[in-house]
């Protein structure tokens, strides 16, 4: 009599110590539980649903026509002897499953792209994209959970000029490489993840052999925090001038360099002649460009907007990149700044406050993105729209970096920040001048 109610106790004991484990786990160790307890659950779901959820869907066909002859009638109806088309046995990731689907002769992806909805609640998934990877093939890509909520979990390898950023929220990895996109731009208003996200991405650049100039018109208040790590840092516009008026000479040296050795770009240059690559940082790009309509200060916003123009249109090749962020970038901060935005082939949008803001990013783009980055809410902080590799756009959400973080970062790093003679000297010249 006593071994049943102990063997209910230890039951219970094991079924306590099963739930807090598996809670433990999901919150410390996403990837492990999805593999031990996700994955299978979810493979018997797929392969148990397969057939009814592609009958429900309209992704069957039929070996029998859909016309009949009754007397003199054509009569046109719904097949009685559907086929399913074959999957594949449910494969793998760190944040959901991929399935293929061999299509049936006459079928095309449309209804399976139409159907992704269904089958990720039939699935219970957070969400299955849809894609054609060959003729006849249609790839399922299912996600457990959303990805956006732990940007921390992706992972890609290291690069030269490639920043790991966060992750999409198809669960792949966001990485910034400058190598395939030399030139940024990053919108988004006060607390939307903007200053987190450059944070980020001076984290990942400080341990490269990259020469970081920073311009922040706001009295470095915010890329001063990585001084250490910085070759240059303009702290005003008169600053940035001369900065960006050194580049665009060191710029012509490479192009001279480059065209002695009979090269279209310092990659093609042997190794030891390469000269470091240089990631210029703008923090609110507005202050550039802004004017209080005095003759001099006028003349300085367009000597900034024609040398950042040089610069993206010129410095790709040369080694020379541009990530330019800011709270408001419209088409009444001047032309140089719509000609500036078109040599800005990457893009990155957070929450704005202004529609005109996320049309200036993303509308020569693609009118869907404006649309999905006006949706982006208060609460969402991280979250963007940002340019794909395939030539469209994803929702990401970048890796959580405290101000900190990066600036340990920078000191950690702080002797490998390469030495550009001209932004130095242009700096120390200003010294100069306004000792006198």
């Amino acid at each position: 009599m006593r071994d049943g109610p102990n063997t209910l106790a230890l039951l219970l004991a094991v079924l306590a110590w099963v739930l807090v484990a598996g809670n433990y786990m999901r919150d410390r160790h996403p990837v492990s539980f999805w593999y031990l307890t996700g994955y299978p659950v979810a493979v018997v779901r797929i392969m148990g649903s397969w057939r009814k959820v592609a009958l429900i869907n309209d992704l069957t066909v039929s070996r029998r026509p859909a016309h009949g002859l009754v007397g003199d009638l054509v009569v046109k109806g719904q097949t009685l002897r559907p086929v399913t088309p074959r999957i594949s046995f449910p494969r793998a990731t760190r944040t959901g499953l991929s399935v293929e689907v061999r299509l049936h002769p006459g079928q095309t992806p449309a209804p399976f792209i139409a159907a992704a909805d269904a089958l990720a609640h039939a699935w219970r998934m957070h969400a299955v994209r849809v894609s054609s990877p060959e003729r006849g093939i249609v790839r399922l890509v299912a996600t457990a959970s959303d990805p956006l909520e732990r940007p921390g979990v992706a992972s890609a390898p290291a690069a030269l000029l490639s920043a790991l950023l966060g992750v999409l929220e198809s669960g792949g990895a966001w990485v910034m490489n400058l190598r395939t996109e030399p030139h940024w731009l990053i919108t988004g208003a006060t607390r939307s993840g903007k200053s987190t996200l450059l944070a980020r991405l001076i984290t990942q650049l400080a341990p490269q052999p990259v020469a970081l100039v920073g311009i922040d018109c706001k009295g470095g208040m915010e890329l001063g925090l990585f001084g250490s790590r910085l070759t240059a840092l303009a702290t005003c516009r008169r600053e940035a001038a001369a900065i960006l008026g050194a580049l665009v000479v060191e710029m012509q040296d490479r192009m001279h360099i480059c065209r002695e050795a009979g090269a279209r770009s310092i990659w093609e240059l042997p190794e030891k002649q390469q000269p470091a690559p240089v990631v210029v940082i703008i923090d609110e790009l507005a202050e550039l460009y802004l004017s209080n309509g005095t003759r001099g200060d006028r003349a300085e916003a367009e000597q900034c907007s024609t040398y950042l123009l040089r610069l993206a249109q010129l410095g790709g090749a040369l080694g020379l990149h541009l990530v330019v962020a800011g709270q408001r970038v419209g088409s009444e901060l001047g032309s140089g700044v719509t000609a500036l935005r078109a040599q800005l082939g990457g893009r990155i949008c957070h929450r704005v406050n202004d529609p005109g803001t996320a049309e200036m990013t993303l509308g020569d783009l693609n009118k869907d993105a404006v649309a999905v980055a006006q949706s982006i809410s208060a609460e969402e902080k991280g979250v963007a729209v940002c340019t794909g590799t395939d030539g469209g756009w994803d929702r990401a959400r970048s890796h959580f970096t405290r101000p900190e973080e990066a600036k340990e970062a920078a000191v950690k790093y702080a002797d490998l920040a390469p030495e550009l003679p001209g932004p130095a000297s242009a700096l120390e010249s200003l010294d100069t001048e306004a000792g006198a």
